[in-house]
């Protein structure tokens, strides 16, 4: 998606699928929550109400990797130094909802790419974390939630290829030592 989508939906996108933030939180990003290094989320936008983040834990800045700092670097520089990282003309936040229907659905439909909607970003990014080894707790803390049972159950999806591959690892861990029985005949 990153690659074929047009700015600002490509830095969006991009947004959040590296750092799994909420829809609201994503709409209420403003450029002094951006560190460089992090992006402290400080308020949530649903449609025109401007919030508090959903939990104590959800208020918890949020790694960002090199290449999402270059990226958002590069949207500052043509969009603007102030106010909502993600402004439509009027300074507001940008309607990430309107952006999917308007721009990222007509883009992706001519390609193999499915639209899943923004949500859908936070189970990609757990799952990813997932699959590479990160311990579970960690993918918690990266997503800010506050219960490690909420990550596990909702966010972290496995497939029969993901089984397979685990029980595979499991056989070359185990050796071959301990199948063939050392027997003993007795007369």
């Amino acid at each position: 998606m990153i690659c074929i989508l047009p700015e600002p939906a490509r830095t969006i996108v991009a947004v959040a699928a590296l750092t799994g933030l909420r829809s609201s939180e994503l709409r209420g990003l403003q450029w002094d929550d951006f560190t460089g290094d992090e992006l402290r989320v400080t308020r949530t936008v649903w449609r025109t109400h401007v919030g508090e983040p959903k939990t104590h834990a959800s208020a918890t800045p949020v790694p960002v990797l090199p290449v999402l700092c270059q990226i958002l670097v590069e949207h500052r520089k043509r969009n603007g130094k102030a106010g909502y990282i993600f402004s439509g003309p009027s300074g507001k936040p940008t309607d990430i909802e309107s952006l999917a229907t308007r721009v990222i659905r007509p883009v992706l439909r001519g390609s193999d790419i499915e639209w899943h909607g923004w949500h859908a970003f936070l189970g990609g990014l757990a799952t990813n974390l997932y699959r590479i080894g990160v311990p579970a707790r960690t993918i918690q803390a990266i997503l800010r939630h506050s219960n490690v049972s909420t990550t596990l159950a909702f966010y972290v999806k496995t497939s029969g290829a993901d089984a397979v591959a685990a029980m595979e690892r499991l056989g070359k861990e185990m050796g071959n030592d301990w199948a063939t029985p050392k027997t003993t005949i007795v007369q």
